[in-house]
């Protein structure tokens, strides 16, 4: 593992739990964490990704540090002959996801980008059930998450436009995977609005953007982090990875710290390995992100809390999807590594289909600048006013 904050926090249980999987070492930049894991797991841990991956019995490495630094991680860990896992978004320019693509073509390496939500068992459901032709195809999308995300404790980063900071790059990536996996065609045209309501925390906060894809297909991807109204109240209370929650609108804002530097220093000891805001929990429900209601040619569909409400001539009728793995979106991507470094089965989430995901993001943020509809080419993209 490299990186041991909010994502290695969650991913290393489920590593070690993989009946396929051995975690061996990690490494982070933070003594705190790093003594938290070596005492939990009796593994040797490390502050340099170099030393990590001299170490022989790493075969593969799962990448959880800040995006800015996942394409040098990725390719330091693909020149060392290491499969990778990469936490969203891939990369933050598309030289950078050529460049991993490139590296892991050459060294015959697998690698994978982890956009959980894009494994989740309800996505995954609603693929399938398109894909059957019980419901035709997919012609409307309409995703949309409300959330407190602005106001849990970021790094400074997370909170600058210029690094990456704000809604686009830290959330709308898993709408975006998502509504790609279940329409399954190219995006053609993005046309997108973007705010920022607290100067205090100057960076995106919402989006809303229209996805067009290539057949006709739109997608409605709506996202706000400004903790007012939380659309799990909408999935009887279950949170994004299954856990039942209460209602606590603004209460993530107020106990924010005010200071800078102690916001940085609960993200690093609250919400890291460890920590007190990472301790496991009960799952009472499915992941998911946010509200999705699909109209296709036959039927509407819905996802829940539990699995897929379909609406059709015949009425309603729910399909129940029983998981019992404690997250179960995260053991799937490492289900995907499993079976693309051992049974040789092409990746669906893999360099090619996560760089589209980074284009269109990037198409999105440029018509939110702009204020005009981006149309994706592959030559290049083309502002359309």
């Amino acid at each position: 593992m490299i990186g041991l904050g909010m994502a290695g926090a969650v991913m290393a249980p489920v590593i070690a739990d993989h009946p396929h999987m051995r975690l061996v070492g990690a490494c982070d930049l933070q003594p705190l964490v790093r003594s938290r894991f070596e005492q939990e797991r009796a593994l040797p841990t490390f502050d340099s990704v170099e030393a990590l991956l001299a170490l022989d019995a790493v075969e593969a490495v799962y990448i959880a540090t800040p995006q800015q630094f996942h394409a040098l991680h990725a390719l330091l860990a693909l020149q060392h002959g290491k499969h990778v896992v990469v936490e969203k978004p891939m990369a933050s320019t598309l030289a950078e996801c050529d460049a991993m693509i490139a590296a892991a073509e050459q060294t015959g390496a697998t690698l994978i980008v982890g956009h959980t939500h894009a494994f989740d068992p309800g996505v995954s459901a609603m693929r399938a059930l398109i894909a059957s032709g019980e419901v035709g195809e997919p012609v409307l999308l309409n995703m949309f998450n409300y959330t407190n995300f602005l106001y849990r404790p970021r790094r400074p980063e997370e909170l600058d436009p210029a690094r990456g900071g704000g809604v686009i790059w830290n959330q709308l990536p898993h709408q975006l995977d998502v509504a790609r996996i279940v329409v399954d065609r190219p995006i053609r045209s993005v046309r997108a609005a973007t705010a920022a309501l607290d100067p205090s925390r100057p960076v995106d906060g919402l989006v809303n953007a229209f996805v067009e894809f290539e057949g006709g297909a739109t997608a409605a991807l709506i996202y706000s982090g400004y903790d007012r109204f939380d659309s799990d109240e909408w999935s009887d209370w279950i949170g994004s990875s299954g856990q039942q929650k209460e209602a606590a609108h603004g209460a993530a804002l107020r106990a924010l710290p005010r200071h800078p530097a102690d916001e940085l220093n609960t993200r690093r000891s609250a919400w890291s390995y460890g920590g007190e805001k990472m301790m496991p929990f009960p799952r009472k429900g499915l992941p998911h992100f946010g509200q999705m209601i699909v109209t296709c040619a036959r039927a509407d569909v819905r996802l829940t809390a539990h699995g897929l409400t379909v609406y059709d001539r015949n009425g309603v009728r729910e399909v129940t999807i029983h998981n019992d793995d404690a997250r179960p979106s995260h053991v799937a991507v490492f289900d995907e590594l499993w079976n693309a470094v051992r049974r040789g089965v092409r990746s669906v989430h893999d360099g090619r289909f996560s760089r589209a995901t980074v284009e269109a993001g990037l198409a999105i943020a440029e018509s939110a600048r702009v204020g005009a509809e981006v149309v994706l080419r592959a030559t290049g993209r083309e502002v359309r006013a």
